[in-house]
């Protein structure tokens, strides 16, 4: 009995957190998988950043989203999938939709470009997205900062297309992570690895610098291979 009763109160909180207006606006706002700064979520929940701070502290504790520090912002992201399903529930419930991110970053810089030493863009998201599926890197089990490591598949495919773990590995940094993409607002990979493949597209002439701005140009055999060996549909 006394088991029921806690999750009863735990049901009762976590609505409570959704049934606030405000906080609701935030939470479906970000249904959509994009991360969104405290100052962004504030004009989507129509109050101050002073309030929109409190709401953001409230649905933290409840574990309906998370934040992740990326320089000297905090972007905000739904929970989990679990999250995304109960909201999704609501919504059949309700009947209503929601709007779709939409990204406001320059076309050449939104497409690909660096971020420091790796790849950072809609391609980078996209191929990141494919090493996961592909199984080339996984996820740190118990771990919440992001991190990847490299699987016996993916260590054989990267050796294959020239790019060298172990040496990414010995370096006196980060391996792999998930690096929050500014434009997509979801993440890209960083770390050494990430860098180690950028380093690999430039010199494959995969991509090229832009010489005026951190923008990266996909060039025609680029598309051809990245298209042929991770399925990234450019």
């Amino acid at each position: 009995m006394h088991a029921v009763a806690s999750e009863e109160i735990a049901v009762s909180r976590i609505a409570a957190a959704i049934g606030e207006a405000a906080r609701a606006r935030i939470l479906y706002c970000l249904l959509d998988g994009h991360a969104r700064t405290g100052t962004e979520l504030a004009i989507v929940a129509e109050v101050t950043p002073s309030t929109a701070s409190v709401h953001l502290n409230k649905l933290r504790q409840e574990r309906l989203i998370q934040v992740q520090a990326q320089g000297r912002h905090r972007y905000y992201s739904l929970g989990g999938p679990r999250v995304a399903r109960a909201l999704e529930g609501l919504s059949v419930l309700a009947g209503g939709t929601h709007k779709a991110f939409v990204p406001s970053a320059p076309a050449r810089l939104r497409t690909a470009r660096s971020c420091y030493d790796h790849m950072a863009g809609a391609l980078a998201v996209e191929l990141h997205d494919r090493f996961l599926a592909l199984r080339w890197i996984k996820a740190e089990p118990g771990r919440n900062n992001h991190a990847y490591d490299v699987t016996v598949m993916g260590a054989q495919a990267f050796a294959a297309l020239g790019v060298d773990v172990d040496a990414a590995r010995s370096m006196r940094r980060r391996f792999a992570y998930g690096c929050l993409d500014w434009s997509e607002r979801r993440p890209h990979l960083g770390g050494a690895l990430g860098a180690a493949f950028l380093s690999l597209s430039l010199k494959k002439r995969w991509v090229d610098r832009d010489l005026d701005s951190r923008a990266l140009s996909v060039t025609a055999l680029g598309r051809r291979e990245m298209g042929a060996r991770f399925g990234a549909e450019l």
